[in-house]
């Protein structure tokens, strides 16, 4: 079985500062699992929210349909229940009642019994200089690096 499917949300990590980290299931019909399993998903836009039963969704998660499903395909851009432990659960939702965070999905993976998980983890929003800072870091890295190559050779 092919078990190195891993989508990213690249945007996270820029946009948001993250404080904590959850693995949750996810709820997923056949045809959705078999076209995470080609790879064809993407949650760069995708953010979570808890409805009014306190469940766990997560919105705007693009899976494209899969090619040899017939009439029975899904809709690509559904809400999907995601699945966690009901502490878990309660602390997040109070989080982002009490402190104004969000829960944003860091990576869609399978695990290695073959199932659908997601990272989800509860981030804050960057303010724009943040988000200049975080740029400056990666500039000076990369020229760092690229100092240290250049010497070596």
């Amino acid at each position: 079985m092919q078990n190195n499917i891993n989508i990213k949300n690249k945007r996270a990590r820029f946009e948001y500062e993250l404080l904590d980290k959850y693995t949750a299931g996810i709820v997923l019909a056949g045809t959705e699992i078999k076209s995470i399993r080609e790879g064809r998903a993407s949650i760069s836009e995708s953010f979570c929210e808890f409805n009014d039963k306190d469940e766990l969704f997560v919105i705007n998660m693009q899976i494209d349909e899969y090619s040899h499903a017939s009439h029975f395909n899904h809709k690509p851009k559904a809400e999907r229940k995601l699945l966690l432990n009901r502490g878990e659960l309660k602390k997040l939702s109070k989080e982002v009642k009490t402190s104004g965070l969000t829960i944003v999905p860091l990576n869609l993976f399978i695990n290695e019994r073959g199932l659908a998980k997601m990272q989800v983890s509860l981030a804050k929003g960057k303010k724009l200089y943040d988000k200049r800072d975080s740029i400056k870091d990666r500039d000076n890295k990369r020229n760092l690096d690229r100092v240290k190559k250049n010497f070596n050779n």
